[in-house]
């Protein structure tokens, strides 16, 4: 299987190739590829070392699968060129995930939905993905018709330059600024850019992502997403209202045998999820359970999980794996 990484000098790059290695996928030959300024650099990659080459190099070597890190401008012009040889892109970028023909994909929940003809498959928003992680068994039991969520994300999902502002600003160095504000002691209640309505873009991502991944248009989502001074992931604090009536018990039973979820929710004993936790994991962490006592069956919870790990490279490698494994990739 040659496997290419796009972007792969990048922080999800390098995390797609340390997942890549850990869980085992069978790569036969490796590409890691990257924008004109970084070719010629090198990566390292099962113990070796690589050089990074151009993307019309990579095109030309027709890898079977490349894993898209390189923003939604570089995917919208090159996706479509690596899909034109026949390779499938799996892309992490917000340039495909809403377009009606491709497919939006958490394999927990609906890689059913792939076919051999998907060339451009679509990684969910990182905050997106731990929610429906979470919510899938407790949807399909109970129906979520609204969710209010508020997001406490790291800054790693901006990337390098802003885990650099903190540091300096931790250090009380200048240097680089990746928010027009400070980061370290404080919350930015901004992730992307604010739109006419007056939600940003992340807001808006996770209320269309949610309702097209769990294939029920009936579901509201209302969110507020902040960046806050952490490095281990993103927290969510979630309020779903349900169709039908729960029982507390039997959402513990349910959450426990969620694929890929991980319950803490021993709260008097102080265990709960925390990013700090999650981080270098690859589950979605769930606790702090409880009613939500001012209106009837609805759930609070609080959802844990590493941003770079399951909100990127790790679904975006479980994505290839199922392809692999359903004989949809490759000859």
């Amino acid at each position: 299987m040659k496997i290419a990484v796009v972007g792969a000098t990048g922080m999800v790059g390098e995390m797609m190739r340390r997942v890549l290695t850990e869980r085992a996928f069978p790569v036969t030959e490796f590409l890691a590829v990257a924008s004109a300024r970084s070719v010629g650099k090198e990566v390292d990659f099962k113990g070796k070392t690589y050089k990074v080459i151009s993307m019309e190099d990579a095109v030309a070597a027709r890898p079977d699968i490349a894993l898209f890190s390189a923003g939604g401008s570089v995917s919208r012009e090159w996706a479509p060129r690596f899909a034109e040889v026949g390779t499938v892109v799996i892309d992490n970028s917000s340039a495909w995930r809403m377009d009606a023909d491709r497919p939006l994909v958490v394999p927990e929940l609906n890689a059913d939905i792939l076919t051999k003809n998907d060339k451009i498959i679509a990684n969910p928003n990182c905050s997106t993905i731990q929610l429906v992680v979470a919510l899938n068994l407790l949807h399909q039991r109970y129906k979520a018709r609204r969710i209010v969520v508020s997001t406490y994300q790291s800054v790693t999902g901006t990337g390098v330059k802003a885990v650099t502002q903190l540091m300096n600003e931790r250090a009380g160095l200048s240097g680089e600024m990746a928010y027009q504000h400070p980061i370290d002691l404080n919350c930015l209640p901004q992730i992307d850019i604010f739109t006419d309505n007056g939600y940003t873009k992340e807001e808006l991502k996770m209320t269309n992502e949610t309702v097209k991944i769990m294939r029920d248009p009936q579901i509201r989502l209302t969110a507020t997403t902040v960046r806050v001074p952490v490095m281990g992931g993103h927290s969510e604090a979630v309020n779903v209202e349900f169709e039908e009536e729960f029982d507390l018990a039997e959402v513990r039973a349910l959450l426990a045998k969620s694929p890929g979820v991980l319950v803490e929710d021993e709260p008097k004993a102080g265990v709960y999820p925390m990013p700090i936790n999650s981080h270098n994991r690859d589950e979605v962490f769930v606790g702090r359970l409880r009613r939500d006592e001012t209106q009837p069956r609805t759930l609070n919870m609080w959802v844990v999980a590493d941003n770079l790990r399951k909100g990127a490279a790790t679904n975006a490698v479980q994505i290839a794996e199922y392809l692999v494994e359903q004989g949809l990739v490759g000859a």
